[in-house]
């Protein structure tokens, strides 16, 4: 046997270190900018990711009112929703979600790439949306997400 033995190392909630990134989604595509931070949220960026353990880190969106849609998806793509009662059902364009609440268009598609599970509603809460350009985490130091 050799002389050198490797361990591989396996995350826990103890050893996680968080970091935090701000994101400026003024231009961007909602699906190609969600998936990237799906990505992070999750942890599947470091070297440390563990599939059962939540090691992602924190991003903050700025500027969610001013993300765009590619081709005709504005006024075509239509969110669902359900509330279990018959006739309970609503749907809403993506014009009429950006004028009522453009947060959730970013959330919603950021949310449809995580697990579905107790980790998956963990993960999500690390994500923080802002309409504007101004954010309440200075204290943290988030760097610029570089894609």
């Amino acid at each position: 046997m050799d002389t050198l033995s490797y361990k591989t190392k396996s995350a826990n909630k103890q050893t996680v270190e968080r970091k935090w990134y701000i994101v400026d989604a003024e231009d961007k595509i909602v699906g190609r900018l969600a998936t990237k931070m799906a990505t992070v949220l999750r942890g599947k960026h470091k070297a440390s990711y563990t599939p059962h353990v939540d090691t992602g880190d924190c991003i903050i969106v700025l500027n969610a009112d001013k993300i765009r849609f590619t081709g005709s998806k504005m006024d075509q793509k239509e969110y669902i929703t359900y509330s279990g009662y018959p006739g309970g059902q609503k749907r809403r364009t993506a014009k009429e979600m950006m004028v009522k609440n453009p947060t959730a268009i970013i959330e919603n598609a950021v949310r449809g790439m995580l697990p579905k599970n107790k980790l998956g509603r963990a993960m999500i809460k690390k994500l923080y949306i802002y309409t504007g350009s101004e954010h309440p985490h200075a204290a943290q130091k988030p760097e610029p997400f570089n894609f």
